[in-house]
């Protein structure tokens, strides 16, 4: 018995260091099944969600003028359609209302770094000084960091960077496997095109705050993926 405990143990290292399903979730998108990990067995960046779901999580760089964050966030109560943002600190102190009308239209808030510099190109304390300080701009402002950070001005955090967002209280980074490139401002029939040429069950969707052609490309995207039969949901509820 004291045998086949130690075994079990060692198993369950191994698990925690990414050799199981987890290792699937950092990999390049594949359309083939992965189980579903508990919260505490996520590796250190996630890149897509369990491919046997169908479900999509929809997550936004977090930052833009008030009105067009208010007005995608009336688009998305339309659709119904839960999303994450990765929200800039210092943008979050300059519009402090809202991160209250984010959470409140029952989306999700995480760490998109206080400044958004090229976190890649900072030392270490300059990352981590980056990361813990929207941080605490999040707990002022909702009483929780949340629970996902994304690098800023990088589609994938490096070993590094994951090493200070642990630090800080964030184990694992949300990285994402379908790039709308809204950000090139390319027009919404474009920005559903990419997003749908790319998508697949588990798929972690990039989208921006502050371009107005991703505002106008929400309504048509998610009716699309849900044609599909995909669900929008939060990164949480993907990756639970």
């Amino acid at each position: 018995m004291q045998l086949t405990r130690r075994a079990a143990l060692a198993a369950g290292a191994l698990t925690l260091a990414g050799c199981s399903t987890e290792a699937q979730l950092t990999a390049s998108p594949s359309p083939s099944p992965s189980a579903a990990p508990s919260a505490s067995h996520l590796p250190s960046e996630v890149v897509h969600g369990p491919r046997d779901r169908a479900q999509v999580a929809l997550t936004f760089h977090g930052q833009g003028d008030d009105r067009l964050v208010r007005t995608t966030l009336t688009v998305l109560a339309q659709s119904a359609a839960p999303v994450t943002v990765l929200a800039v600190g210092s943008w979050l102190e300059q519009s402090p209302a809202l991160a209250r009308a984010i959470l409140d239209g029952g989306h999700e808030l995480g760490n998109h770094t206080y400044s958004h510099a090229d976190i890649s190109s900072l030392d270490a304390a300059g990352q981590y000084a980056e990361i813990s300080r929207c941080a605490a701009v999040l707990r002022r402002l909702t009483g929780s960091a949340g629970r996902w950070f994304r690098p800023s001005q990088a589609p994938r955090a490096t070993a590094a960077v994951q090493k200070q967002a642990q630090r800080a209280g964030y184990p694992t980074c949300l990285a994402y496997d379908v790039d709308s490139l809204d950000y090139t401002d390319p027009g919404p029939a474009a920005i559903v095109a990419n997003v749908l040429n790319g998508v697949h069950n588990g798929s972690i969707v990039s989208l921006h705050l502050g371009h107005p052609g991703t505002v106008e490309a929400l309504p048509e995207l998610v009716a699309a993926l849900r044609r599909r039969g995909l669900t929008p949901v939060t990164a949480t509820t993907l990756l639970s």
